[in-house]
């Protein structure tokens, strides 16, 4: 499993990335493979706003329907134009064009709460 060092991640198994005040965010390596291929995704319209480890969407696939959660509070600023049509991005590069939405958190702690790559690789191993 990939575990990009330049992200944090939530237990949820989503990967936030922090872009200069806004924080970019997926699901993880981890997650797209126990998912199998990716059908359909729904997701929170820009504008709107979330709290962290609330609900945000969901992906189905050819195994399951789960949900993804917010790995921080905030409005959505960006949600990835390209999943409207093209759901296989998140199997084939979750931490690139495979991206879910970039949100514009309330508090830069929450953040710094999310797990290192260190941490993340530990939750994997159980």
């Amino acid at each position: 499993m990939l575990i990009p060092e330049d992200l944090r991640y939530s237990h949820n198994h989503e990967w936030a990335r922090d872009e200069g005040g806004q924080v970019r965010v997926g699901i993880t390596d981890f997650a797209q493979d126990a998912l199998g291929d990716v059908v359909y995704v729904e997701l929170l319209a820009a504008g709107a706003r979330v709290d962290k480890d609330a609900r945000m969407g969901e992906i189905e696939s050819t195994k399951s329907v789960s949900e993804i959660y917010a790995p921080v509070s905030g409005v959505i600023v960006e949600v990835n134009p390209a999943l409207s049509s093209r759901y296989e991005l998140i199997n084939r590069d979750p931490f690139g064009e495979g991206w879910l939405i970039v949100i514009a958190p309330d508090d830069g702690e929450e953040f710094g709460s999310l797990l290192s790559p260190a941490q993340y690789g530990e939750l994997l191993r159980g």
